[in-house]
């Protein structure tokens, strides 16, 4: 903390603030805490705008601390906060920093704790209260909270308060707010509702404004790595035993995600527990302190509920998911490389998601290094070298000499020797984890795949195997499979296409048609298909569940009636590789194109072909369309105007 050349003894803290400090080893301030806290001292409203990991937390909590009249009971400052756990972190470092003054209360209020408890605790009196806008809000209601002694309003993370539905509460808790009191806002970024909200409720706001450079950023090495070759799973678990790593924090964007993978993380001996909001708040905040006491390693958690933790440990933010926007990949990564700390962040991203890394790396001024999946022999070399290093700490254990004569009677026991007998222990101790691999590896086969692709597309698809290129419905080149999986399970196509691609290798031409049903869905694969892929597709998963593919009879993957020939003008191409419906209707009502997809106005002559021919009584339904409206893919993608004016 020393990118100011003020220092903490300038800034007229008290004595007992400034101890706190000097034993935490903090002697001069941040640039938001250099920029802020004479304002804030001085009683001015103040608008910060900070990124998360830059000191913004002491930039508030300081000038607050300094000002606390122990001679009123009531409230004196209210801190909002959008989650529990920030509310948490900001009331535990209030704490610190006010650890060496007499009489100081500090209380924090969150929805999924007793009510009962916190209105026990705030008769009990409290100087400062941290609390989530809902929470606080529930409590002024409750006339339990009084307000009229508050001389400071503090809202931090304003945007994300508003982003996850707070606005009615912090207007309505702003509106509560004596006309004197202080009102310090801080924010990453400053959308129009919160502009709304400065305008409405802040008198003259001082701008303190050190995000034009992202010192969260700055701090954290970035990589990335595209996924192909093996499963996310998979790559985790060889990412988390090469990494150096303390501890970690792996972001997912499900709940249903962050308990599948700490289980199958902790299947194969990593210490790792999930985080999210159906936790209840207790089992959170010991999870929490479980791994800041080095009980567990690894964290697997949704964006909401890691906000504000702050451990020391954590030197890896791993994105399992990509983030849906950036200031959401700013705050994870932020868990790491704070308060000066260096830390590192490695994003597993797909294919057709490279154009939002790109706009990650546009918005924060960055660059991420593209990194290659250690090979498994990689991965085993490190296993071995961390089995040696355990051995070699125990080498001089007082009990060595009892296990030797077990040795000895084992040796006599089964007739084997030393050698053996050490083998087979050995064998026993790797587990799910083995000291070596036999085979290659799959990522090679991927990485040989890569270099194909690109390849391929240098030629620029000249042999024709575009869309329309090839006669689907033909069975001379295609197997046709059945997959136990279909719409009732959720399944789309773009799942089929994803796992065919990302598993077994398969390119967009080694895909044949694709017809989704209700509880099955059928594929046309190519009869050649390698030996690998082939034991491959008998152990595939598709949304974790096994597909069982078995060859079968089933050829109708016919285009819908009136509209053999207009598939490439009424819908444009899919990410998937499959064609969307058309993207816009005409006055008859019939779909005519598709915006989205890439496609215009589709072929008009059909369209009213169509319509006669569903006046002819041809007029079907299918109720196989419900529950997905994307079609078949190549099959019937392309012809969503036809099933439409049929339909």
């Amino acid at each position: 903390m020393t990118d100011s050349v003020i220092q903490f003894s300038d800034l007229a803290l008290n004595d007992s603030i400034l101890s706190a400090l000097d034993g935490m080893g903090f002697v001069s301030p941040t640039p938001i805490q250099a920029a802020a806290i004479p304002h804030l001292m001085a009683g001015s409203d103040a608008l910060g705008k900070a990124q998360t990991g830059t000191g913004k937390t002491a930039a508030f909590s300081l000038p607050l601390l300094n000002k606390v009249d122990f001679s009123q009971r009531k409230p004196q400052a209210i801190v909002l906060a959008p989650t529990r756990e920030l509310a948490i972190q900001v009331a535990a470092e209030m704490k610190n920093l006010g650890k060496n003054i007499s009489g100081l209360k500090v209380l924090e209020i969150y929805g999924g704790a007793s009510i009962v408890d916190q209105m026990r605790a705030l008769k009990n009196g409290a100087q400062i209260i941290v609390g989530t806008p809902g929470r606080v809000q529930d409590l002024i209601n409750r006339d339990r909270l009084h307000l009229d002694e508050v001389h400071t309003f503090v809202l931090d993370e304003a945007d994300e308060m508003l982003n996850m539905g707070f606005v009615d509460d912090v207007t309505a808790i702003m509106e509560h707010a004596p006309s004197s009191a202080q009102r310090v806002l801080f924010s990453a970024t400053m959308p129009p509702m919160l502009k709304n909200i400065v305008e409405r409720f802040l008198r003259e706001p001082v701008t303190i404004d050190v995000a034009g450079k992202n010192h969260t950023v700055d701090k954290v090495e970035q990589q990335f790595w595209v996924v192909k070759g093996v499963e996310k799973d998979e790559a985790m678990s060889r990412l988390l035993e090469t990494e150096e790593t303390d501890a970690s924090i792996v972001f997912v964007r499900t709940r249903q995600d962050t308990e599948r993978l700490a289980d199958w993380l902790c299947a194969r001996g990593f210490k790792a527990s999930a985080l999210h909001g159906d936790i209840p708040q207790s089992l959170r905040e010991r999870t929490v302190d479980h791994i800041k006491q080095g009980v567990i390693d690894i964290l697997v958690a949704t964006d909401v509920v890691a906000r504000g933790l702050d451990v020391p440990r954590i030197t890896h933010v791993f994105n399992y998911d990509i983030p849906f926007d950036v200031e959401s990949y700013i705050h994870r990564i932020g868990r790491t490389g704070r308060a000066g700390r260096k830390g590192k962040a490695i994003l597993l991203v797909r294919t057709n998601q490279m154009r939002m890394l790109r706009t990650i790396e546009r918005v924060t001024k960055s660059s991420m290094e593209e990194i290659q999946l250690p090979m498994r022999d990689k991965v085993a070399e490190a296993r071995l070298v961390k089995l040696g290093a355990e051995l070699e700490a125990d080498k001089e254990h007082k009990a060595l000499e009892k296990f030797s004569e077990l040795v000895e009677k084992l040796q006599e026991t089964l007739e084997i020797d030393a050698t053996t007998l050490a083998a087979i222990l050995l064998k026993r101790q790797q587990g799910k984890r083995p000291l070596f691999y036999i085979g290659e590896d799959p990522m090679i086969e991927a990485i040989e795949r890569d270099k194909k692709r690109r390849q391929d597309r240098r030629e620029g698809g000249r042999d024709g195997r575009r869309e329309g290129g090839r006669d689907f419905n033909s069975n001379q080149d295609w197997d046709t499979y059945q997959f136990q999986v279909g719409r009732e399970q959720g399944v789309q196509v773009k799942d089929i296409v994803g796992a065919l691609a990302n598993e077994l290798g398969l390119t967009k031409g080694s895909i044949g048609a694709i017809k989704l049903a209700q509880g099955e869905t059928y594929v046309q694969l190519p009869k050649a298909m390698s030996s690998d892929a082939a034991t491959k597709l008998s152990k595939l998963r598709i949304r974790q569940k096994q597909v069982d593919a078995v060859v079968c009879d089933f050829n109708d993957f016919r285009e819908p009636r009136g509209r053999r020939d207009g598939g490439r003008d009424g819908g444009g191409r899919g990410r998937d590789g499959g064609r969307r419906e058309g993207g816009f209707r005409n006055r008859d009502g019939n779909r005519e194109g598709n915006r989205e997809g890439g496609g215009y106005r589709g072929n008009r002559e059909g369209g009213r072909g169509n319509r006669e021919g569903g006046r002819d009584g041809e007029r079907r339904f299918d109720r196989n369309r419900g529950g997905d409206h994307r079609g078949n893919h190549r099959g019937e993608r392309g012809h969503g105007r036809a099933r439409r004016s049929e339909g």
